[in-house]
C-alpha cells in the first residue's frame, strides 16, 4: 500500500451531526467522545463551531489540549471575526486546522447578495487571513455540486493560491449521485493548477441515500480526504456514516486499495455511545452497526453461517469491536465477572463506579432471569444518561391501568424538595407525564416517543427515547427498565432537564444554534 492510497478520516459528529435537531451534546459528552474519536485514530476532529457560543469555543479548545493523535478543526464562516475566534480555540492543539467555508451556488450567493466578483474577494481576503494564521487550511465551496463548474474552478484556484492545503468539495443537499461525484472531483484535480499541491476532501450527505456511494466514487477519482460523522448522524438525513465508508474500504480492498489508520475494533462501542448521548438510535437493519447486521434468523442462513461463517458474512463482527461470546450473567454473578464483561464490550469502569453498576445489575438480575450484553449496555448507557442536571428527580411511581381508566401517583425531588402528584390520562404514559407537568409546569412539547425492547421476552427492558421541543430548542432523554412506564417518566424528565441546563446556559451566553451560516 503507497501513501498516494492512504484517506484520511475527518469526523465532524460534534460540529454537523450535533447539527442535527434535539442532537445537542453537553460539554463532558463533546470531549467524552472526541477522546474516543482519538483513541480510534481518527485523522481529523472538527470539534465545533467556535463562534457559535461561549460553550462551543470551550470545547473546542478543551478538546485541542486534550488531542493525542488527531489534528483538531474548528469551522469558521468566511468572516474574519469567525477566524479568529477559531484559532483561538483550535491553537492549542499539537496539530491545529482552521475551516473556512461559503456558499458558491448561485442559490447562496445570494442569500449575503454577492456577485461572483465579490465572492472570489471575499475567498481570497478570508483564507489568506486563516492560512496568515495557522499553516493548516482547509476551504470549503458549501453546495458546490450545484455550483457552476466554471466558477467553482476559479474559486478553487484562489483558495489554492491564497494558501488552503485542503479542498473540501460538500455535496452540502445530498443531491449528487456517484458518478457525477467523481467526475466532479476529477474535473478539479485536471483542470484546476495547483491541485496536485492539496488535499481534495469529499463531504456529502445522505438525502438521496447515496453519501457513501458519493463518497467512495469520490475517493476512486482522487480525493483523499472523507468527511463523515458516527452512525451518518446530522442534519436531515444525515451525514456518510464513518463505519460504513471504513470498512467498505476495508472488505473490498481488491477494488477499492485504499488505506485508513483507523482502528475499526472501537467503531461499535463509539456507535453505542453517539446514539446515547444524542438520543438517536441506530436503526436495526444499519449496515455494519445495526443490531441485525451480524443476526441471520432464515434457516437457510443459520445453516450456511454454521458450517461455514463465510457463507453469509462478510466481515467478523470483532472486527468492529462487537463481542462474539455472548455470556449471559444471573443473581449469583460477582463483582469480578461482571467487571470482565463490561471491559469486554468497552466498558472500564474504576471502583467507585464498579459499586454502583453492581447494585443496579443485582437488581436487574432480580428481575430478569438472564442478564445479556445488551441488557448490561442499556444499564451502563441509563447510569449515565440524563445526568446534564438532576435539578428534577424521579423518587416513586405507581400505576394503575384497567379498562375503567388509567391513573398515576407520583412523587418527584424537584430542586431538593419533595413535590407529589395525582392524575390520570388516556394511558399510563399520558397519565404518567400528566403528573410530572403538574408538579413541573412547563411549555416544552413532545415530539417524539419511542420504546425499544432490548432483549426479547416479557421481562425484556425497555429502551426509552423521547424527545422534546420549547422555544426552538430541542433535547432528547433516554432511559431503561424492565418497567416500560418507569423508564418512560426517567426519560422525559432526563429531556426536561437538558431543556432546563439549555435555558441556564442561553441566560449565560445566547443560543449557541442561531448563528447563521452565511455573512451578516
Amino acid at each position: 500500500m503507497t501513501d498516494k492510497n492512504r484517506v484520511y478520516i475527518f469526523d465532524t459528529t460534534l460540529r454537523d451531526g450535533e447539527q442535527s435537531p434535539g442532537a445537542t451534546m453537553s460539554h463532558a459528552e463533546k470531549l467524552e467522545i472526541a477522546s474516543m474519536l482519538d483513541e480510534m485514530k481518527v485523522d481529523i476532529i472538527e470539534a465545533g463551531f467556535p463562534i457559535a457560543s461561549e460553550g462551543d469555543f470551550a470545547a473546542v479548545s478543551e478538546i485541542a489540549k486534550n488531542s493525542k493523535y488527531s489534528v483538531i478543526c474548528g469551522l469558521a464562516r468566511a468572516q474574519l471575526p469567525d477566524i479568529d475566534r477559531c484559532w483561538e480555540a483550535v491553537k492549542h492543539a499539537a496539530r491545529p486546522r482552521i475551516h473556512t467555508f461559503i456558499g458558491t451556488s448561485p442559490l447562496h450567493r445570494a442569500i449575503p447578495n454577492l456577485d461572483q466578483d465579490q465572492m472570489a474577494e471575499r475567498i481570497e481576503q478570508t483564507v489568506t487571513h486563516a492560512r496568515n494564521l495557522c499553516d493548516n487550511v482547509q476551504w470549503s465551496p458549501m453546495d458546490a455540486t450545484r455550483t457552476e463548474h466554471d466558477y467553482l474552478c476559479r474559486v478553487v484556484e484562489i483558495a489554492i493560491k491564497c494558501g488552503a492545503t485542503t479542498i473540501n468539495i460538500p455535496d452540502t443537499v445530498g443531491y449528487t449521485a456517484p458518478r457525477e461525484s467523481a467526475d466532479l472531483i476529477r474535473m478539479l484535480i485536471e483542470k484546476v493548477p495547483g491541485a496536485d499541491e492539496v488535499i481534495f476532501a469529499t463531504h456529502c450527505h445522505n438525502d438521496l441515500g447515496m453519501a457513501t456511494a458519493n463518497s467512495l466514487a469520490a475517493v476512486e477519482a482522487g480525493a483523499r480526504q472523507i468527511e463523515c460523522t458516527i452512525n451518518g448522524l446530522g442534519e436531515r438525513a444525515g451525514n456518510t456514516a464513518l463505519e460504513e465508508v471504513v470498512m467498505a474500504m476495508r472488505v473490498r480492498n481488491d477494488i477499492m486499495p485504499f488505506s485508513t489508520e483507523i482502528d475499526t475494533t472501537k467503531i461499535m462501542n463509539l456507535s453505542r455511545r453517539v446514539a446515547q448521548v444524542s438520543g438517536f438510535p441506530v436503526q436495526y437493519n444499519k449496515a455494519i452497526v445495526g443490531k441485525n447486521a451480524f443476526l441471520h434468523e432464515s434457516g437457510i442462513h443459520q445453516d450456511g453461517v454454521l458450517k461455514n461463517i463465510e457463507t453469509f458474512e462478510i466481515m467478523r463482527p470483532a472486527d468492529i469491536g462487537l463481542n462474539e461470546n455472548n455470556i449471559v450473567l444471573g443473581k449469583h454473578s460477582g463483582r469480578a465477572a461482571l467487571r470482565s464483561k463490561l471491559a469486554d464490550l468497552g466498558f472500564e469502569v474504576g471502583d467507585n463506579q464498579l459499586k454502583d453498576v453492581f447494585v443496579r445489575f443485582k437488581a436487574l438480575a432480580d428481575r430478569k432471569k438472564e442478564v445479556y450484553d445488551d441488557d448490561l449496555v442499556a444499564l451502563m448507557q441509563d447510569s449515565s444518561a440524563n445526568t446534564v442536571e438532576d435539578y428534577l428527580q424521579v423518587k416513586h411511581l405507581r400505576v394503575i391501568c384497567g379498562s375503567d381508566g388509567q391513573s398515576a401517583d407520583l412523587t418527584m425531588i424537584v430542586d431538593g424538595q419533595e413535590k407529589t402528584a395525582s392524575t390520570t390520562g388516556d394511558g399510563p404514559v399520558d397519565a404518567v407525564f400528566n403528573a410530572v407537568k403538574q408538579i413541573y409546569p412547563h411549555d416544552a412539547v413532545l415530539q417524539l416517543y419511542q420504546v425499544h425492547a432490548v432483549t426479547e421476552g416479557t421481562d425484556a427492558q425497555a429502551t426509552v427515547s423521547v424527545r422534546m421541543e420549547e422555544e426552538g430548542r430541542i433535547a432528547t432523554g433516554q432511559a431503561a427498565d424492565t418497567d416500560t412506564i418507569l423508564a418512560s417518566v426517567k426519560a422525559y424528565v432526563g429531556a426536561l432537564n437538558r431543556l432546563r441546563a439549555r435555558r441556564e446556559a442561553i441566560g449565560k451566553d445566547g443560543d449557541a444554534k442561531q448563528v447563521s451560516m452565511y455573512s451578516h
